[in-house]
């Protein structure tokens, strides 16, 4: 099962946008990432239409954060690019008037709507300055 990564590796780019304190090109993400560039703009489309990051064309062209990690959560990025449910898990709807498939569906929709919001909640919890404030901290000790 192939997992969908691009929440990881938006909060990657980001921080490294901070973290090198300017223009970043597609081309520099898309190495970075190991990935092409046409994935790169795709992706930071959808975080120049929350507000997060700008682009710019031209020889010095790139992007470039419009937001302070400080004010950026990782919910926010989540919420930016999210498409459908977090969990790929769902109920079942092989035979709805059955008691015991009513009973697991009960139980798999309750955990899923528990364990997404522990994880709206943790990631709302987090702001990028202090993910890049570890890892500073980190390859500075």
């Amino acid at each position: 099962m192939a997992y969908d990564t691009r929440l990881a590796r938006l909060l990657h780019v980001l921080i490294h946008m901070h973290l090198r304190g300017g223009t970043t090109t597609s081309g520099t993400l898309a190495q970075m990432l190991h990935t092409n560039e046409v994935v790169v703009r795709r992706s930071m489309a959808a975080l120049r239409a929350a507000g997060m990051v700008t682009s710019t064309g031209g020889r010095n062209g790139g992007w470039v954060l419009t937001k302070g990690l400080e004010t950026i959560t990782a919910r926010d990025v989540h919420e930016a690019i999210a498409r459908g449910t977090v969990f790929a898990i769902g109920p079942a709807d092989d035979n709805p008037a059955c008691p015991v498939e009513r009973a697991a569906n009960q139980l798999v929709a309750d955990s899923l709507r528990d364990g997404e919001h522990a994880l709206l909640q943790r990631l709302g919890a987090q702001s990028l300055a202090e993910l890049a404030a570890q890892i500073t901290a980190r390859t500075e000790g």
